[in-house]
């Protein structure tokens, strides 16, 4: 007879618990104009990302300047739907441009995704290349 040992939420990797995507950003923007940063992070099931402890983030540019550097999840444009317990935070950063280059984003995400079992602290940086024409 065998048996296997319990699965533990230790045993868990909290990265598979959601995936972070920064689809919707702008990769070309004309000098003097103004584009987008996006970043959703998509917790799966039985995760989701904690309303209570910090979440941070922070984005700076070469060759563009975003609208707000600190952001908070406040700052998130995602609201639950109702009867949903935690919405997955979106976050939408404008930017703008002064002169022509290769630019790029920068960011760095700070949050906690967390089960019935855990909360784990994630953290992920970002560069982006935008082409500023």
């Amino acid at each position: 007879m065998t048996y296997a040992a319990p699965v533990l939420a230790a045993d868990v990797d909290p990265a598979s618990l959601y995936e972070v995507s920064t689809e919707g950003t702008s990769a070309q923007v004309k000098a003097g104009e103004t584009g987008s940063f996006v970043l959703t992070i998509k917790s799966k099931e039985g995760a989701h990302v904690s309303d209570e402890a910090p979440l941070r983030l922070e984005v700076k540019g070469t060759l563009l300047t975003p609208a707000k550097e600190k952001l908070v999840l406040s700052d998130s444009v995602a609201k639950k739907a109702e009867g949903q317990a935690f919405a997955d935070p979106r976050f939408v950063v404008p930017f703008t441009t002064a002169s022509a280059g290769k630019g790029s984003l920068d960011a760095k995400l700070v949050f906690f995704i967390c089960t019935e079992k855990i909360c784990a602290r994630q953290q992920k940086t970002f560069s982006l290349p935008v082409e500023v024409l």
